[in-house]
């Protein structure tokens, strides 16, 4: 997937902000949003790049919202360093592969969860009250089993931290009630069809989150999109309920971390060769996977 990308510095165009691991910059009517190599853990991004990652999440992201676009419009503009703006075309080096030029849309304030499969916070969650964020759930499931349904959990999205899980009745009070609805129905619409297409390729998407906003008054996805950083993926074949599972996604990089017993806080420890090379070929394996 070629070099590695840790910043990003394009000369002409108006940087606007740097994210844990996205670069992005005004470039008229549009936006840049680059993913670069940084992998952030624990909320603190860390000094060591994953090769290839932003490559990986770009292109996952574009398969998707390629996929579920009969359900709802996205943001994407181009992906093509070649339709780019002037300015930024002499920067393909950099940009191809990891870059997508986005409408300039208006986020909502919430993260929008599903959840098929208990799993994480939500198994911590229903292990103390018999339900996930407030919505009460059969008795007696286990680790990592598939929920009856697929549930709908949203979240804020914090300025530093975590985000704090809310309830349907919150985002209608800060959405109003058509949107909030509407932002559910299409978040599980969009979660049914793509469980659907991964687990013909053998892959199960436990959970995963998105985004939306408005762009020209109209709702339309945005961000990323069901990549191994807002999503777990787990293989068909490996999958027990009853324990944690597998997940294709930086998990490596979490265990190493708790292995040296790292405090959380910043800053964080560079990673050994070993664990970016192992963390690395787990993005390519599950960008081949679902793609191919």
């Amino acid at each position: 997937m070629g070099n590695i990308v840790l910043e990003t510095n394009i000369e002409g165009v108006k940087f606007l902000r740097r994210g844990k691991v996205r670069d992005i910059y005004e470039v008229g009517d549009y936006l840049l949003i680059v993913a670069t190599d940084r992998v952030s853990a624990f909320d603190v991004v860390l000094p060591t790049g994953i090769p290839g990652k932003g490559k990986v999440l770009t292109q996952i992201s574009l398969f998707w919202f390629n996929m579920v676009k009969d359900i709802i419009e996205n943001h994407i503009v181009s992906a093509n360093v070649d339709e780019f703006p002037e300015p930024l075309r002499k920067y393909k080096d950099i940009l191809e592969g990891r870059s997508m030029l986005v409408k300039k849309a208006k986020p909502l304030p919430v993260e929008c969860i599903v959840r098929g499969y208990i799993t994480g916070s939500g198994w911590k969650d229903y292990q103390k009250t018999g339900m996930i964020c407030g919505i009460k759930l059969p008795e007696g499931l286990v680790e990592s089993q598939k929920l009856p349904e697929p549930i709908y959990t949203p979240s804020t999205k914090a300025e530093k931290g975590h985000d704090i899980n809310i309830s349907f009745d919150e985002t209608v009070k800060i959405l109003g009630e058509e949107v909030a609805k509407k932002i559910k129905d299409i978040s599980i619409s969009i979660y049914k069809k793509a469980s659907e297409i991964a687990e013909k390729k053998g892959i199960i998407i436990a959970d995963t989150k998105m985004e939306f906003g408005f762009y020209n008054e109209q709702l339309i996805l945005i961000d990323e999109l069901l990549t191994p950083d807002s999503s777990r993926f787990w293989a068909v074949k490996n999958y027990v309920p009853g324990k944690p599972q597998d997940s294709y996604d930086k998990q490596i990089v979490r265990d190493y971390l708790i292995s040296i017993n790292w405090d959380k806080k910043p800053p964080a420890p560079p990673l050994p060769d070993e664990i970016v090379k192992k963390t690395a070929e787990r993005y390519e394996e599950i960008f081949r996977i679902l793609t191919s």
